[in-house]
């Protein structure tokens, strides 16, 4: 799924050094940074998430699951193709701030009907969804990209669009096929267009990626609000909201720890625009939408956790909360391997640790389930950290380790 410029994530040949001419080129670019009407846009997709994490909570079963999968793919795709948007064409205009608002528009009508998209409201998430598409297409014919490859992409995104507008007049697994056929059209896209055509600078595109981790790291946190809702404090509540906020604080360790999202930005600069695109199609929308699952599963269980904190919860609970920080993690070394960066065992290994504890969730405790989490993820990253420190020490020439 997360694929290196010269092999897939889970071998073991890393990116080849860029040339020095692109290294020079690198250093050429042009800065580029977050505008703060797309961290406006931002908070639309907060929603989403919210709507997404609210429906898997309810529907904690096979189908529900399928339905969210689905249903995230589908809007990540566009969202993300709206960050390459304003990475080609930055909102800098009142015409372009407008049509920005009206994609945001859709993009609120899409995360509305995400509760009974598979009851009635499909209807309306498909239409939403061709507004959204048409504003990124006609935008796009505007920013100075050479025509033949975004008409080519419009026409593509519109031809997915088809399937979500059908889907949502039909009901149960007609409906979910369509859609689902949607997703799958999404991993041939990239393939069948002229992706050098579209410019890539690297600062913004891994700056708002960024930012959409942390937002979806919100979504977490608000789940501990909401399990908790009105009920009075008590000491296992107190703990296990405490322990689920360390987790959150764990999963951003992960993406941003060792300055992880920096050393990205500087690789992908360094690279000629056409391994630089594929590595950001590879790892920043197909694998952040891995990130994003993970982190909306474990929403979800962290809500029937902090409701239930002396108690066990049930399989599906304790599923979704450990599966959601188990699928961050595998998804974060894949993306890690892909930039060479490590080490990556421990992650793995906690990984495997944090599906383990699912058993201490319907047997004991979420309380204790969460806190198994906790010592998982502390443990990988305290390995992480004497490991990076004992490599730091061999590097310097007559160095000693201490400890």
């Amino acid at each position: 799924m997360i694929a290196t410029s010269t092999s897939a994530a889970g071998g073991a040949t890393a990116p080849a050094p860029a040339p020095a001419h692109a290294l020079l080129d690198a250093t050429a670019e042009p800065s580029l940074r977050a505008a703060p009407l797309e961290l406006f846009l931002d908070l639309v997709f907060v929603f989403t998430i919210t709507q997404l994490t609210g429906s898997l909570a309810h529907h904690l079963t096979p189908g529900g699951f399928t339905q969210v999968v689905v249903m995230l793919a589908v809007i990540w795709w566009m969202y993300d193709a709206f960050i390459w948007l304003t990475n080609a064409m930055p909102p800098s205009t009142h015409g372009r701030r407008s049509l920005l608002m009206l994609a945001m528009a859709g993009f609120l009508v899409i995360s509305l009907s995400v509760p009974h998209a598979f009851e009635g409201s499909g209807v309306a998430f498909g239409w939403a969804y061709l507004l959204v598409v048409a504003v990124h297409t006609g935008m796009f014919a505007m920013s100075g990209v050479a025509l033949g490859p975004v008409l080519r992409m419009g026409g593509l995104n519109l031809l997915n669009t088809g399937l979500v507008v059908a889907g949502g007049y039909l009901t149960g697994s007609v409906q979910l096929t369509f859609w689902a056929a949607a997703f799958a059209l999404q991993f041939a896209i990239p393939r069948l267009v002229d992706l050098p055509s579209f410019q890539l600078r690297a600062d913004h595109f891994v700056e708002r990626h960024g930012l959409v981790v942390i937002i979806a790291f919100g979504e977490s946190v608000i789940a501990i609000g909401v399990g908790a809702g009105t009920s009075e404090l008590s000491a296992p509540l107190v703990g296990v909201a405490l322990l689920s906020l360390a987790v959150c604080v764990g999963l951003w360790w992960a993406y941003f720890g060792h300055d992880d999202d920096a050393r990205a930005e500087h690789h992908m600069a360094a690279l000629p625009s056409d391994l630089r695109n594929r590595l950001a199609v590879s790892v920043y929308n197909l694998g952040h939408y891995g990130l994003l699952l993970g982190v909306l599963l474990f929403a979800a269980g962290v809500k029937s956790a902090v409701a239930h904190p002396a108690s066990p919860i049930t399989a599906a609970q304790a599923a979704a909360l450990a599966g959601g920080v188990a699928v961050f993690l595998v998804v974060n070394t894949a993306v890690r391997r892909t930039f060479a960066l490590g080490p990556n065992l421990p992650r793995l290994l906690a990984a495997v640790a944090v599906v383990a504890a699912t058993r201490l969730g319907t047997t004991v405790s979420a309380l204790a389930e969460v806190a198994a989490v906790v010592l998982a993820l502390a443990g990988a990253f305290g390995w992480e950290q004497r490991t990076s420190a004992r490599r730091a020490g061999l590097s310097v020439p007559g160095g000693t380790l201490h400890g």
